[in-house]
C-alpha cells in the first residue's frame, strides 16, 4: 500500500513562501494591505482564509501557479489552474502560434522550452547546433542546458564555455530560487558539476553575453532573447518560454543568411 505524503496546513505553506521570499510579516502586510495580526492568525491556523485571500497573498508572494493550486487544496478549496499536456486541444491555438514564431525566426535558431529547459519544439536551425551530441543526450525529453554543457554534448564546441556556462547557471539558480522546485535544484547541482568553478576569466567586454560555438567547422556568435506568456493561466504554459538566438556579428549573419 502506498503512503501519500502529508500535505502541510495552508498556514505553514504560506509562511514557507513568505520566508522563501525573505519577507517579514510586516513587509508582506505592507505589500498586500493585510494586517500583520491577520497574517499571523492565518499562518498559525487560527484564521481560515478565503480563496480570494489566498490568491491575493500568492500574488504578493509571486507563487507559481502549480503551488497556488497546492495552497488552495491545503485550505480545502478546489484548484483554479489547469496543467494541460502540450497536445491538449484547448491550448492548440497557443501552441500553433508559438510554433509559427519558431519557423518565422529561420535561418536563426529558436527553441520552445518548458520550465525545466526541456525542449518542447524547435525550428530546423537547432538541429545543426545539437549535431554531434551523444545520442543519450538527444533522447526525449531533451534538456537543452544539459546538452549544451555536458562533456559529451556541445561543451567542446563552445569557445567561451566558462562565460556561457556561468550565464546559464545564474539563470537556473534564479529560477530555482523563485520556484523552489526540487527538479530545478537538482538540475543546478548537476550543471554546476560540469563547470570549472575555478575559472575566473573576466566577463566579456561586449554589451551582451554571447554564445560562441563551432558549427560544421564554422565559428558562429549569437546572443539570445527569452519570451514568456505574461497572461498564462495554465501551469504548464506559465513555465513555457521561447528562446531565440540572433547573430552577434556580421560574419555570423552572412554565413547563416547564405544557408
Amino acid at each position: 500500500m502506498s503512503v501519500e505524503a502529508e500535505v502541510p496546513p495552508v498556514g505553514v505553506l504560506l509562511r514557507t513562501w513568505r520566508e522563501r521570499r525573505r519577507f517579514s510579516q510586516q513587509e508582506l502586510s505592507n505589500r498586500s494591505r493585510v494586517s500583520t495580526r491577520h497574517l499571523s492568525r492565518v499562518e498559525t491556523g487560527k484564521a481560515h482564509p478565503t480563496p480570494e485571500m489566498l490568491m491575493h497573498l500568492s500574488d504578493n508572494l509571486d507563487v507559481p501557479l502549480r503551488d497556488r493550486n497546492r495552497i488552495l487544496l491545503a485550505a480545502g478549496y478546489a484548484p483554479r489552474y489547469q496543467d494541460r499536456p502540450w497536445d491538449d486541444a484547448s491550448i492548440a491555438v497557443v501552441m500553433d502560434g508559438l510554433r509559427q514564431l519558431l519557423d518565422a525566426h529561420l535561418p536563426y535558431p529558436a527553441l520552445l522550452l518548458d520550465d525545466h529547459w526541456d525542449i518542447v519544439d524547435t525550428n530546423a536551425a537547432v538541429d545543426q547546433l545539437l549535431s554531434g551530441c551523444a545520442p543519450e543526450l538527444l533522447e526525449p525529453p531533451i534538456n537543452v542546458v544539459r546538452a549544451c554543457l555536458h562533456p559529451d554534448g556541445l561543451a567542446d564546441r563552445i569557445g567561451n564555455l566558462a562565460e556561457w556556462g556561468s550565464h546559464l547557471l545564474r539563470q537556473m539558480r534564479h529560477r530555482a530560487e523563485r520556484t523552489q522546485d526540487r527538479r530545478h535544484h537538482e538540475l543546478v547541482t548537476e550543471i554546476a558539476g560540469y563547470l570549472d568553478t575555478s575559472d575566473t576569466a573576466p566577463p566579456s567586454a561586449g554589451p551582451v553575453v554571447t554564445l560562441e560555438i563551432d558549427v560544421d567547422g564554422i565559428p558562429l556568435r549569437f546572443f539570445s532573447t527569452s519570451a514568456t506568456l505574461s497572461t498564462a493561466t495554465d501551469a504548464a504554459l506559465e513555465g513555457l518560454h521561447l528562446e531565440t538566438f540572433l547573430p552577434a556579428d556580421d560574419a555570423t549573419r552572412r554565413r547563416l543568411d547564405r544557408r
